[in-house]
């Protein structure tokens, strides 16, 4: 399939929409609604570290999840850097500000828009959470706050926030800023000492492991076993820790399960995944 085949499906209505979670901070989003009676459960979907709701494959999920039933929410972190242009990370001071505490409370708050005002047209009687990356942590942490969350899809999610050696600490506190490769574009992106502070002041509320024992929506746990950006030790961590998790490896599959950015089609990791999600997600949410 070529990267432009992969276009809005067919019966499914695409609406995006901007809010403001606080000041000087906006959150820019995309909803997909399946046509016909707007549906009664609702998935909301959020991306991964250096990433955005288009990266790769990310798109593609959502419009297999909405042409499956569900109302999909996708949404870009308020500080991941990406401008009204979309399509890449071009803000590097505005990366640079993000912060763990503020994807936190980022999607804290899409979750109330869709549970409890008027972001969609019909209220969801059931929501799950799906998050890649980081985005995985950051919809575990999310799930052990709101106990309305009905049940929770990670892909290749970190076990714990806490990856920093001595070294780099320590550097990173003397100059106040280090920088990050993006391997795809080849960029440096720059992370402010503010990250490193944030997390360290709010240890308990970002310590993903115990986060992991207190989910008790169904959770399904997918993992490549080839991820060598976070390692498969991860996710049978969060399996230890999780009362509900249920773990899918795939096999041959890195962290990006074997799709690139842009998307060129699904690779047979990725559909292995998707089809596990989706089981999940019809069998919790109907």
């Amino acid at each position: 399939m070529c990267a432009g085949a992969d276009s809005e499906a067919p019966g499914v209505i695409h609406l995006p929409f901007t809010r403001e979670p606080r000041g000087g901070d906006l959150l820019r989003g995309d909803i997909r609604i399946p046509e016909g009676p707007p549906p009664r459960s609702a998935v909301i979907v959020s991306h991964g570290f250096k990433g955005f709701k288009d990266w790769g494959f990310l798109p593609h999920l959502c419009r297999k999840l909405a042409g499956a039933g569900h109302t999909v929410v996708s949404f870009d972190f308020s500080r991941n850097g990406v401008g009204a242009s979309g399509g890449e990370v071009t803000e590097l001071e505005r990366f640079a500000s993000n912060t763990l505490t503020v994807e936190l409370e980022d999607l804290l708050y899409v979750l109330e828009d869709v549970l409890d005002r008027e972001l969609l047209p019909r209220a969801p009687r059931r929501v799950g959470l799906l998050g890649y990356g980081r985005g995985g942590a950051q919809s575990i942490l999310s799930a052990a706050e709101e106990p309305r969350v009905a049940a929770l899809v990670t892909w290749a999610a970190p076990s714990h926030f806490d990856r920093w050696s001595n070294e780099t600490r320590g550097a990173w506190r003397e100059a106040g800023r280090v920088w990050v490769l993006n391997q795809r574009s080849g960029r440096a992106m720059p992370l402010d000492v503010t990250l490193l502070d944030d997390f360290e002041r709010n240890r308990e509320r970002l310590d993903v492991r115990s986060a992991a024992r207190r989910v008790a929506a169904p959770w399904l746990i997918v993992h490549g076993e080839e991820d060598v950006t976070v390692y498969p030790e991860d996710a049978r961590e969060l399996v230890r820790h999780a009362g509900s998790g249920r773990l899918v490896t795939v096999a041959g599959a890195g962290h990006t399960l074997e799709s690139t950015h842009p998307f060129e089609g699904e690779s047979p990791p990725l559909r292995q995944a998707v089809e596990a999600t989706v089981a999940h997600f019809a069998r919790h949410l109907a």
